[in-house]
Protein backbone atom coordinates (compact mmCIF):
# COMPACT_ATOMS: atom_id res chain seq x y z
CA UNK A 1 0.00 0.00 0.00
CA UNK A 2 1.29 3.01 -0.84
CA UNK A 3 1.38 5.47 1.90
CA UNK A 4 3.25 8.81 0.70
CA UNK A 5 4.63 10.03 -2.65
CA UNK A 6 6.96 12.70 -3.15
CA UNK A 7 8.85 13.90 -6.38
CA UNK A 8 11.25 11.72 -6.95
CA UNK A 9 9.83 8.56 -4.41
CA UNK A 10 7.22 6.13 -3.51
CA UNK A 11 7.20 5.06 0.44
CA UNK A 12 4.82 2.19 1.14
CA UNK A 13 4.19 -0.60 3.16
CA UNK A 14 6.67 -3.53 2.90
CA UNK A 15 5.05 -7.18 1.47
CA UNK A 16 7.12 -10.21 1.69
CA UNK A 17 8.04 -9.68 -2.02
CA UNK A 18 10.17 -7.05 -0.57
CA UNK A 19 12.56 -10.15 0.95
CA UNK A 20 15.57 -9.85 -0.92
CA UNK A 21 16.05 -6.45 -0.88
CA UNK A 22 15.70 -6.02 2.99
CA UNK A 23 17.82 -9.20 3.49
CA UNK A 24 20.48 -6.87 1.19
CA UNK A 25 19.56 -3.58 3.45
CA UNK A 26 19.83 -5.57 6.84
CA UNK A 27 23.45 -6.63 6.25
CA UNK A 28 24.96 -3.65 4.38
CA UNK A 29 28.24 -3.01 6.55
CA UNK A 30 26.60 0.54 7.20
CA UNK A 31 23.63 -0.96 8.86
CA UNK A 32 25.63 -3.64 10.49
CA UNK A 33 28.11 -0.52 11.88
CA UNK A 34 25.08 2.40 12.88
CA UNK A 35 22.15 0.23 13.22
CA UNK A 36 22.93 -3.34 14.64
CA UNK A 37 22.99 -6.58 13.22
CA UNK A 38 19.69 -8.46 13.32
CA UNK A 39 20.26 -11.93 12.48
CA UNK A 40 18.86 -11.92 8.87
CA UNK A 41 20.82 -14.40 7.10
CA UNK A 42 18.54 -15.50 4.27
CA UNK A 43 15.34 -14.48 1.93
CA UNK A 44 13.43 -16.58 4.81
CA UNK A 45 14.89 -14.87 7.84
CA UNK A 46 14.27 -11.72 6.06
CA UNK A 47 10.50 -12.03 5.20
CA UNK A 48 9.99 -13.39 8.74
CA UNK A 49 11.52 -10.32 10.20
CA UNK A 50 8.76 -8.27 7.49
CA UNK A 51 5.94 -10.04 9.09
CA UNK A 52 7.29 -10.26 12.34
CA UNK A 53 8.59 -6.73 12.39
CA UNK A 54 7.34 -4.17 9.80
CA UNK A 55 4.12 -5.92 9.19
CA UNK A 56 3.19 -6.40 12.83
CA UNK A 57 3.77 -2.70 13.32
CA UNK A 58 1.46 -1.69 10.52
CA UNK A 59 -0.92 -3.67 11.78
CA UNK A 60 -0.87 -2.53 15.36
CA UNK A 61 -0.30 1.18 14.89
CA UNK A 62 -0.64 2.11 11.18
CA UNK A 63 3.01 3.05 10.45
CA UNK A 64 6.72 1.62 10.41
CA UNK A 65 9.39 1.59 8.53
CA UNK A 66 8.05 2.31 5.01
CA UNK A 67 9.91 0.45 1.98
CA UNK A 68 11.27 3.79 -0.21
CA UNK A 69 11.11 3.59 -3.80
CA UNK A 70 12.22 5.68 -6.96
CA UNK A 71 9.35 6.68 -8.90
CA UNK A 72 9.38 4.81 -12.48
CA UNK A 73 10.91 2.06 -12.46
CA UNK A 74 9.66 1.19 -8.56
CA UNK A 75 13.74 0.68 -7.81
CA UNK A 76 13.69 0.02 -3.83
CA UNK A 77 16.57 2.14 -2.23
CA UNK A 78 15.97 2.34 1.08
CA UNK A 79 13.39 2.18 4.20
CA UNK A 80 12.00 5.44 5.93
CA UNK A 81 9.21 5.68 8.58
CA UNK A 82 8.31 5.66 11.99
CA UNK A 83 8.30 3.30 14.46
CA UNK A 84 7.30 2.96 18.39
CA UNK A 85 10.18 1.48 20.75
CA UNK A 86 9.08 -0.08 24.11
CA UNK A 87 11.74 1.84 25.23
CA UNK A 88 11.15 5.73 23.88
CA UNK A 89 7.98 7.60 25.22
CA UNK A 90 7.95 8.88 21.44
CA UNK A 91 7.93 7.76 18.19
CA UNK A 92 10.93 7.81 16.54
CA UNK A 93 12.46 8.62 13.15
CA UNK A 94 14.40 6.20 11.13
CA UNK A 95 15.93 5.50 7.83
CA UNK A 96 18.43 3.26 5.86
CA UNK A 97 19.75 3.40 2.41
CA UNK A 98 21.64 1.27 0.21
CA UNK A 99 25.54 2.71 -0.87
CA UNK A 100 24.22 3.82 -3.98
CA UNK A 101 21.63 5.89 -2.98
CA UNK A 102 23.37 8.24 -0.14
CA UNK A 103 24.68 11.45 -0.52
CA UNK A 104 21.86 12.56 -3.46
CA UNK A 105 19.08 14.21 -0.86
CA UNK A 106 16.73 11.01 -0.61
CA UNK A 107 16.64 10.26 3.08
CA UNK A 108 16.35 14.37 3.26
CA UNK A 109 13.64 13.62 1.02
CA UNK A 110 11.99 10.58 2.72
CA UNK A 111 11.89 11.43 5.83
CA UNK A 112 10.97 15.46 5.71
CA UNK A 113 7.96 13.79 3.91
CA UNK A 114 7.99 11.11 7.08
CA UNK A 115 7.95 13.79 9.63
CA UNK A 116 4.68 16.18 7.87
CA UNK A 117 3.03 12.91 7.80
CA UNK A 118 3.25 12.09 11.46
CA UNK A 119 2.59 15.71 12.09
CA UNK A 120 -0.55 16.23 9.78
CA UNK A 121 -2.03 12.57 9.23
CA UNK A 122 -1.05 10.99 13.18
CA UNK A 123 -1.70 13.91 14.53
CA UNK A 124 1.77 13.54 16.63
CA UNK A 125 2.90 16.36 18.79
CA UNK A 126 6.71 15.29 19.22
CA UNK A 127 9.20 12.76 16.74
CA UNK A 128 11.88 12.03 18.22
CA UNK A 129 15.15 9.72 16.80
CA UNK A 130 18.30 8.21 17.81
CA UNK A 131 21.81 7.81 16.31
CA UNK A 132 24.83 6.47 17.41
CA UNK A 133 27.44 8.78 18.64
CA UNK A 134 29.78 8.20 15.99
CA UNK A 135 27.07 8.53 13.15
CA UNK A 136 27.73 12.38 11.88
CA UNK A 137 26.22 11.63 8.68
CA UNK A 138 22.61 11.07 10.37
CA UNK A 139 22.94 13.47 12.98
CA UNK A 140 23.68 16.09 10.75
CA UNK A 141 20.57 14.73 8.40
CA UNK A 142 18.63 14.77 11.56
CA UNK A 143 19.49 18.98 12.71
CA UNK A 144 18.74 19.57 8.63
CA UNK A 145 15.57 18.16 8.84
CA UNK A 146 14.66 20.41 11.99
CA UNK A 147 15.62 17.79 15.17
CA UNK A 148 17.81 19.19 17.73
CA UNK A 149 19.90 17.48 19.92
CA UNK A 150 18.32 16.51 23.20
CA UNK A 151 21.16 14.34 24.96
CA UNK A 152 22.50 11.37 25.29
CA UNK A 153 20.59 7.93 26.30
CA UNK A 154 20.82 4.07 26.55
CA UNK A 155 17.78 1.77 25.92
CA UNK A 156 16.83 -0.61 28.02
CA UNK A 157 20.31 -2.68 29.12
CA UNK A 158 22.12 -1.78 26.24
CA UNK A 159 25.18 -0.63 27.44
CA UNK A 160 25.54 1.50 24.18
CA UNK A 161 24.77 5.28 24.42
CA UNK A 162 22.43 7.02 21.97
CA UNK A 163 22.23 10.36 20.97
CA UNK A 164 18.39 11.74 20.74
CA UNK A 165 17.15 14.38 18.86
CA UNK A 166 13.44 15.55 18.90
CA UNK A 167 11.27 18.08 17.16
CA UNK A 168 7.86 19.32 18.57
CA UNK A 169 5.39 20.35 16.49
Amino acid sequence: MNVLETDRLILRWQTVDDAPFILTLLNDPSWLQFIGDRGVRTEEDARNYILNVSIDMYNRLGFGFFLTELKGGNVPIGICGLVKRETLEDVDIGYAFLPNYRGKGYAYEAASAVLSYGKETISLRRIVAITTEDNHASSKLLERLGLQLEGIVQLGSDPEKLKLFAINF
